[in-house]
Order: C-alpha cells, then sequence, then structure tokens
C-alpha cells in the first residue's frame, strides 16, 4: 500500500513468508570472551521491532527478544581478554604472519555465509530493513572481506622488499595499534560494524565490538564463528548501557583506537573519557547534512530520479542520504510536481514484502520527532506539499516533502535522519554555497546540471568543504574501493578498503647501516625465516 493506508501490524503469523518468520523470542544470554561464549544470567534488555501486532486491542512493538545487561565487571574481563592476546605487541595475533591472519579471516567469511538467512531476517525484523537491501548489506559485507583481504596481499606484497637509502638498508611495513574498540550503527549494523572490525582485525589488532542498540541480535549467529575462526581473546563482544560498559572501557586508557560510527555527541563524550588522549586513535564516522544542488539547466527526470533515491532508500536514514535539496527558482515548481509524483508511487510494506521501499521505524519516538520538525517548519512558513506526506501509523511513517524551507527552521540545519525531504529555493548559487560553506557538516554534496563550466567552477570550491563531489547522482558510499570520509564534524579518518588498513595500523622499519656485518644477519634472518616482520615472503 501506499502512504498513510499502510499499517505495521502482523495481524497473524501465517500472513509472514514461513522463511522469515520468528515463532519464539530470542533471549540472547550469551556474550563472546577470552575464546569463550560465556552466559549470562543478570538482567535482559528486550528488543522490540518496529513492527507491531495487536494485543487485547491495543498496537504494541512486537517483542522480538532479549539482549544481556552487562556490568562493569564484564565489559573489563572483555578489556583484560583482548589484553592478553595482544600482550603489548607480544601475543600469538599481532606476531603472525599476514599469509597466517587472512587465512583466519578466510575460515570466519566461509563460517558466516553459512548464517546469512539468519541475520538477513534479524536485519528485518530489528531495523525494519527491506529484504532486498537487508540480503545487500550482507553480500556486501562478505564481498569487503574478499575485498580487504585482496588489498591486504597487494599492501604486503609492496612492502616485502628492502630499500636502501643514504647507506641504511631498511624495510618499512605496517604494525597494528593494539586494542581496538569498535561500535557501529544501527542502520547498517553489520556492513558498518565490519568496516572497521574486519580491518582491525587483519592487521593484527585484538578487537572489542559492541552491537548498537538497534541490531543487536542478528550478530549471535555469528559468535560461535568469530570463537572458532581466531585465537582466544582475539574478537571479544560488549552488551548494555553505553555509560555501564563503555565508559569503563575508556576510562582504563587501555583501548588504543577507537572506531564509533554515529553522534558526533556521543564520540565526544568517549573520546573525553579517555585519560590518554595522545595515545587515543579515532576512526569515526559521524553525522551529515549532505545537500543537493539542483542547477536551472539539469535534466529534471535524472535529477528526481536520484534525489528520490537519495532522499528516501531506507527512508532517508542513512549517513550518505540527502537530507537537503537546493533547486534553482526557474525549475523548482516543475521540479516538486515531478518529485511528489515519484514519491507518491513509493510502496510502504513490511520488510518481506515484494517491492517494499518505505517500511516501519526502529527508533524510539521517531515520528514524533519527525513531526517536530515538520511542524516546526510549517510554523515558519513552510508546506507539506505531497499528498499524505507524514502521515503517521504508529511506527510508519509517509514520506513528507517539506517547502519552501529557510534559516532559522530545524529542517535547515538538523540531521533529520527519515523520510522528510526538506526542498529550499535559490535564485544565486551562492545560497546553496554558503549553506555547505557553513554547515557544520562537511560528508558530501550532489550537483545535478548540464553546464561543464559552472559545474567546474563550483567543484574547486566544493572539494575543500566536503570529501565527495557527485556529479548528476545522489550521494554514496560505495564503491568501497573509494575513500569514504568526510570534514568538520562528520569524520575522523578514512575508510575505503585499503585505507581503512592504514588507519588502524602505523608505518614501522626495521633498520641498520650498510655495513658487511649488518648485512650478514639480515640475509641470515630472511633466508631462515626467523621473523615475520622481517621477510620478502611474498602473498601470491
Amino acid at each position: 500500500m501506499k502512504g498513510k493506508m499502510f499499517t505495521p501490524v502482523v495481524n497473524a503469523i501465517d500472513t509472514i513468508p514461513e522463511k522469515y518468520r520468528i515463532t519464539a523470542p530470542l533471549d540472547q544470554q550469551e556474550y563472546l570472551c577470552d575464546g569463550t561464549i560465556k552466559t549470562w544470567t543478570g538482567p535482559q534488555q528486550d528488543v522490540l521491532s518496529p513492527l507491531c501486532h495487536t494485543v487485547d486491542g491495543s498496537v504494541q512493538q512486537i517483542r522480538i527478544g532479549s539482549y544481556p545487561l552487562l556490568t562493569e565487571e564484564q565489559a573489563l574481563e572483555t578489556l583484560d581478554s583482548a589484553c592478553q592476546a595482544y600482550d603489548h605487541g607480544r601475543g600469538m595475533w599481532p606476531t603472525m604472519s599476514v599469509e597466517d591472519r587472512i587465512k583466519h579471516v578466510e575460515t570466519f567469511a566461509y563460517r558466516m555465509q553459512e548464517k546469512r538467512d539468519d541475520v538477513v531476517k534479524l536485519l528485518m525484523w530489528e531495523i525494519g530493513k527491506s529484504l532486498p537491501d537487508a540480503e545487500k548489506e550482507f553480500d556486501r559485507t562478505v564481498a569487503y572481506i574478499g575485498d580487504t583481504i585482496d588489498a591486504l596481499k597487494d599492501l604486503d606484497r609492496i612492502s616485502s622488499r628492502f630499500v636502501i637509502e643514504q647507506d641504511v638498508i631498511g624495510q618499512i611495513r605496517r604494525a597494528p595499534l593494539g586494542i581496538v574498540l569498535c561500535m557501529g550503527p544501527f542502520n547498517y549494523p553489520l556492513n558498518e560494524t565490519f568496516t572497521t572490525l574486519i580491518p582491525a582485525l587483519i592487521m593484527g589488532n585484538a578487537v572489542i565490538f559492541k552491537p548498537p542498540k538497534l541490531g543487536v541480535l542478528l550478530h549471535r549467529p555469528l559468535l560461535e564463528a568469530f570463537r572458532d575462526s581466531f585465537p582466544k581473546g582475539v574478537v571479544n563482544t560488549v552488551y548494555g548501557e553505553g555509560q555501564e560498559v563503555i565508559g569503563p572501557l575508556m576510562k582504563s586508557g587501555k583501548i588504543d583506537v577507537l572506531a564509533f560510527i554515529g553522534s558526533s555527541r556521543v564520540a565526544d563524550i568517549l573520546k573525553q573519557q579517555h585519560p590518554k588522549p595522545h595515545r587515543l586513535r579515532c576512526v569515526l564516522g559521524l553525522g551529515a547534512k549532505n545537500a543537493g544542488i539542483v542547477l536551472k539547466d539539469a535534466d529534471l527526470d535524472h535529477a528526481v530520479k536520484e534525489s528520490a533515491l537519495g532522499a528516501l532508500s531506507y527512508n532517508g536514514q542513512r549517513c550518505t542520504a540527502l537530507k537537503i535539496l537546493f533547486v534553482h527558482e526557474q525549475i523548482v515548481d516543475q521540479f516538486i510536481a515531478k518529485f511528489n509524483d515519484t514519491v507518491g508511487k513509493l510502496i510502504g510494506g513490511m520488510p518481506w514484502d515484494t517491492g517494499a521501499q518505505i517500511t516501519p521505524l526502529p527508533e524510539p519516538n521517531k515520528t514524533k520527532y519527525l513531526q517536530e520538525l515538520i511542524d516546526d517548519a510549517c510554523t515558519k512558513g513552510a508546506s507539506l506539499v505531497n499528498e499524505n506526506g507524514g502521515a503517521v501509523n504508529h511506527t510508519y511513517m509517509s514520506p513528507a516533502v517539506v517547502y519552501p524551507v529557510e534559516p532559522g527552521m530545524r529542517l535547515y540545519s538538523e540531521e533529520q535522519f527519515g523520510p522528510v525531504v526538506p526542498i529550499v529555493k535559490f535564485t544565486d548559487i551562492d545560497e546553496p554555497m554558503n549553506y555547505v560553506t557553513h554547515s557544520d557538516y562537511g560528508q558530501q554534496v550532489s550537483l545535478f546540471g548540464n553546464d561543464a563550466e559552472l559545474i567546474a567552477d563550483l567543484i574547486d570550491p566544493l572539494v575543500n568543504q566536503v570529501c565527495r563531489v557527485n556529479i548528476n547522482s545522489q550521494c554514496q558510499r560505495g564503491p568501497d574501493t573509494f575513500p569514504f570520509t568526510g570534514r568538520k564534524d562528520s569524520a575522523e579518518g578514512t575508510l575505503s578498503v585499503s585505507d581503512a588498513l592504514r588507519v588502524f595500523t602505523i608505518r614501522t622499519l626495521v633498520a641498520a647501516k650498510e655495513t658487511e656485518a649488518n648485512r650478514r644477519i639480515i640475509k641470515s634472518i630472511v633466508t631462515k625465516r626467523r621473523s615475520r616482520f622481517l621477510s620478502t615472503d611474498f602473498i601470491l
């Protein structure tokens, strides 16, 4: 069904395809620590699906399970486990050869694929992701692991040679940093968690990872694969309230890398808790308010198609979503008419429904927050300009197109992270350019137009404000071989398949003066394979 007519209520279990049914709650009591799947018998946090059912005449979100609310004691237990596995860089994992670490990751990837159906099903139930998007997230993650392995092989081949400069012999390789704390986001709880976790692991770090509050249970099917694929203590999981379990980890000063994808507010809190800020390296994916700029000579049909995809794919719940559209005054009326027609054809449905494009929202009270943004804009002169726009039915909201949005409205500056599309009319190109320049965010921008000279003039200043300029296409992360990062409050560090290998490591070298004695020592070490670092082994 379209728009407000869709109801996110499961009336009967037999209306769900059998493959995607959850017939009993999944009450997870396990967590992975020191190579053992341990059982927690303490308090649990209920997991509520964005999908609803009727109980005694009242519509309620479906309880699909629970996860452990661990305490500081268990959090520090996982930290001790990771520290022992790393052992100040002397552990089995950080000193293992690159080739052998790759074999462990390949084993995990194979085991992971056996759990595809389980993970895909939970992506639908936990965060309302449509079946095609859930399958794509899983498959893309597996492909990312393979691409990471290939990139590491290339990196290691380059590093397997010696350099002689100014009578000094040296070999330069990349070494791990230590203990990595990985925390992913709810909107891509598998993929974006693994885009930090996998490169951190394969480069020899020990990892503690905490799933996001929404998208916890889908990691449960992978615990055995982690346990069986890596040496004990190399991978550990922690669950619970951030203040209870993450605060103690950061305050310990033993976390060497914080890999966090979420809000800048939470990132700032975590960073400030670390007592040794110069020791802590941060890899952060934070907020974004990516703008789409539609120039007066744009191909309207194409601009509308890309803008709708960019703004409303997975309900607009993507950091790379187009979260505000600037449209030239000469074409804004035509653009809105075509845009509304496209949005009106989007199909609301359950995640497993064929063709479902707009699905229920997983965040608590999300529809209330989005309605507040819409109401604020409407009280200041904007209007809902599409049919059924903003209609709410429990956890479901029909996409809302709001126009004209202007400075001073919350929608102009706040990252809505939902199916609300603010449209701004502009006369002079300086208006959207100034918006991008003065924004707190600096991830991406999309330009729609056909004047090559004008686009060129816009590209040069924009690349100094954002980290990706998309020409006649929506903002996006992929391909994963491209750098993914942001300026200002949007990111720290760069994630791509190859960049991620570098961000979780540091360049380290072994050097010696070019004397006969040193030549003899180095040759003996290399030919007899006495060192896994100082080596000319070549991975095919």
